[in-house]
This record gives structure tokens, sequence and C-alpha cells, in this order.
């Protein structure tokens, strides 16, 4: 056994004279351990100490502060994940896997899985179901993750240290993007939480992820590992309380694409909050189409309350602070389409062309995504709130029908139109129905609606509010006597 108050010691007068080399730690430590002893104590110790090991075996110090915008657009999945996908179903099936039985089982098993999301079914992942999972979902969830960060590295809330927690990690989408958005001098203990045969494909993806990644698989339920499994028991998985494997306080919590998969997300969502840093966030998205999406948003109504001390950070923001959302709360970002990746691609090729099978069936590369991001701190993404004297509530839209009102909104849509008036989702966290903005003429003083970025905050002067009885909601008329100004981007 190492004494480990000793290696702490060594490193930490180290740290600030050279790059600490295990080697020279050994010659100090009782009993002189083997270098190799000292490197994997090294690693263990790694985060707590904030360091770094190198390409060389070394460790040096994780410079302080937040990490730096990484520009995150990335345009396809990157060629060692995909080849990783492709080893995979090449052990499990053959060179030629895409065609004969194995290639109409994984095509079934895709038709399933977006069949039990489509109409919200308990989803089963056996080996079959898990590779196809990976072949389908995991090149839009990879980029995903990023595109939701960056809500939080715009403040600079993401540390190079960070303890991740990813409950529901499913093949490893969202772990990927994590590594890859991350710079390479960051230090992550990443906690995958993930009961099904799709441990199997998260393993072989996580073999891709850098030395200071460094990775646990827990193989139990998120209800039996953060304690509120009534069934929990001491020895098997279903009751494998492991959350003690966490030495410390979760700096980021992911719930990617999987809330509609739990028995009950709003607990889990609380007793993630409550392995939550201080100064942490919770990031959960989910896929854009309606069920999910609005599932994800009455997770985070039903956990956002006045009394529960958890704020909305992004992107559904609160601008009323003493008022809550009850509208249908569909809402999602899109981001630029991803290129097909190779297995995709064979896959869709050799379906039996002029049965139920159509071209790019196997091809998912759109990503649209829901999203929200808690905090315990207080913390939004912007820190703006409306002023009664200046706006009037979304709440109170029904007393304001064929009238022209100011609104602070936060746009919750692109475009939705399909070729006429331009129409954007918007709300301002007191909305009990639905409201669009619609644009019947664009002008210089209310370009920046057509201009903002999803989840910006607009101030909108002089809209002319309507009811839509076919769509049983709110039309703001944006035109040539409207100005909108963009508050925060």
């Amino acid at each position: 056994m190492i004494d480990r108050d000793a290696v702490r010691d060594n490193a930490n007068y180290l740290r600030n004279v050279r790059p600490i080399d295990p080697e020279e730690i050994s010659e100090y430590i009782e009993g002189t351990p083997h270098p190799a002893v000292v490197r994997e104590a090294l690693r263990e110790e790694a985060f707590d100490l904030r360091l770094r090991e190198r390409e060389d075996g070394r460790f040096e110090p994780v410079e302080e502060g937040p990490i730096p915008d990484p520009g995150w657009h990335p345009d396809r999945l990157p060629d060692e994940y995909a080849f990783a996908v492709e080893d995979l179903l090449v052990r499990e099936f053959g060179a030629n896997w895409h065609r004969g039985d194995s290639g109409d089982k994984l095509r079934e098993a895709i038709r399933r899985l977006k069949t039990d999301y489509l109409y919200e079914n308990d989803v089963e992942y056996d080996r079959i179901a898990a590779l196809g999972y990976a072949i389908y979902h995991l090149p839009a969830y990879y980029a995903t993750v990023g595109y939701v960060l960056d809500d939080l590295v715009e403040n600079g809330l993401v540390d190079r240290t960070l303890r991740v927690l990813d409950i529901g990690a499913g093949v490893g989408g969202p772990a990927l993007g994590l590594h890859d958005y991350l710079p390479d001098d960051a230090v992550v203990e990443y906690h995958a939480i993930e009961p099904s045969a799709a441990t199997e494909v998260l393993d072989r993806l996580l073999d891709e992820t850098g030395r200071n990644f460094r990775t646990t698989v827990h193989e139990t339920t998120a209800e039996a590992f953060l304690g509120i499994d009534a069934n929990a028991d001491e020895g098997g998985h279903a009751g494998t309380t492991d959350a003690t494997d966490l030495d410390g306080p979760v700096d980021l919590v992911v719930f990617g694409n999987v809330l509609s998969e739990l028995t009950d997300p709003v607990a889990v969502v609380e007793a993630a909050l409550d392995r939550l840093a201080d100064d942490g966030s919770v990031v959960a998205f989910a896929p854009a189409d309606r069920n999910t999406a609005m599932g994800l948003r009455e997770v985070e109504r039903a956990v956002v309350t006045p009394t529960s001390g958890v704020e909305t950070y992004a992107p559904t923001l609160r601008l009323w602070p003493d008022a809550t959302p009850s509208d249908g709360g569909w809402s999602f970002d899109v981001a630029d389409d991803l290129a097909v990746p190779p297995f995709q691609r064979r896959l869709d090729e050799a379906a039996a062309r002029g049965s139920t099978d159509e071209p790019g069936e196997f091809s998912n590369v759109d990503v649209q995504f829901a999203y929200a991001i808690l905090r315990k701190d207080g913390r939004r993404r912007v820190d703006v709130q409306a002023s009664a004297g200046r706006c009037a509530r979304m709440a109170d839209s029904e007393d304001h029908v064929t009238d022209r009102v100011n609104l602070l909104a936060v746009k919750l849509s692109h475009d939705l139109s399909s070729g006429g008036n331009a129409l954007y989702r918007v709300g301002d966290g007191s909305q009990a129905v639905d409201h669009y903005l619609v644009c019947t003429r664009e002008t210089t003083l209310n370009r920046d609606l057509a201009a903002a970025d999803y989840g910006a905050v607009l101030f909108v002067e002089n809209g002319l509010v309507l009811w839509n009885d076919d769509e049983r909601a709110y039309n703001v008329v944006v035109d040539d006597q409207t100005v909108v100004d963009l508050v925060a981007p």
C-alpha cells in the first residue's frame, strides 16, 4: 500500500518547481515504490490536485480559470469514433454487417427505437438495439452537448477540472462530445450511469478518449446510484448505491436524451441536484419531437419552483421573477446538419428498396434538440428582468387583443414558417398559452428579430396582439410600426 499522503505532499511541493516525475517522487517515499505505482496514485489523485498527465508520463498543474470558447461547430462525427462503431459492428457480424440477416436486424432495431420514442414506449436495449442506437443516434447526440454547453462557457462557468455525472450515458454520444469540446489541458473525472447492454458499446467508444478524461462506468440505474430506489439492496445492480464513489460534489450532471425513459424523472433530477456543487449545472437535452421536448419542459417546470432554490439558467428564462409558465412549452434549437457517417450510409444503401425502406431512412444527421440548464446558485445566462412600467406580461395577453403593447421576450425558435411571414415562438416565463411573433414587414427597426439567435432576449415595442383561433395561440404582429431591439444575445 503506497503512502498517498506522501505522494500528495511531494506533488504539491514539486508542482511549482518543475514537472512532476513519478520516478523522482518514488525516491522520497518510504519503501521506494515502483514508479508505475506512483504514477497510478498520481492519476487517481490528479483531479483533486489539479494535475494533468503529459504524454511523457509526467504531471503538471492545470491552468486556473474557465475554459475558452472552443467555437463548437462540428460538421461530422470524427473518424476515430466512426471507426470504433464500425469495429464493433464487424466484431459482432463480420465485414458485411450491413447486409443480409444482420443488416435486417439492425434496421428493424432502429425502426423499433424510432417508434418507441415517438409513442413514448418503454425502450429495451439488448446488444442489437444498442448497436442500432449507436448507428442512428451517436452523431447528432455527439454534436448536441457542445451547443448546450456554449450557454455556460459564454459566462465562464465551465472549469478546466470537471467532475461529470452522465445519467443514462447510453452509447456515449454526450461523453464523446464533451471530450472534444473541452481543451486538451482539461482534466475530467467522468462517471457514466448506464444499466443496459449499451455499456458494451460505451466502453469501446470511451477507449478513444484521452488520458486526462478518466472514466468510470456504473452499470446500475440512476435511482439506485442516487439512493432513491425503494427496491435497493446491498448486492445486485438494481440496488447498488454507488454515489459514494464520487469523492466530492459534481460540477456537471448530464441527462442526455434519457428523461423520457425514467419512471420518475423529477425525482431523479432532484436527487442529482443534491449531488451538485453549489456552482455546478444540470444539463438536460432531448430530441426536438413534440413529446420528448415538451416532456423535458414539464420536468424543468416541476423542479424549478418558487421554493426549490433551483433556477433555469437557459434557455427558457423567467423574465418576471414571480411568474411560472404553463403553456405547452414545445421549444427547440437547430444547428447545422452533419455529414452522413459511413456506417449510416452503408446500412441505408443495403436496405431492400421497393419494400417499406425509403432512401435516407437510416441516416440521422439533423441536430435539433430541446434543452434546459438548471443551477442552484441563482445564476441565469443573462440577468434581465421585465418591468411592469414598460412591458405587458404574456400572461395578460387576453386583455390586450387588438392592442399594441411592449413585450420583453425570449426567442424560443428559429423561423417556423414555410415560406410566408416569418414566425417565431417566444416566451417571458409568465405565458399560459403559446405566443408567437409574426413578422409581416421587416424593417431596419425590427430586423433584430430575424437576426437574433435562439435564446436571445428581445424588447418588442408596439407589437399588435391578435388571437389565432385555429392554433389556439397569441400572435404578436411585428410590422413597420414595431421596433425590435436585441437586449441580450
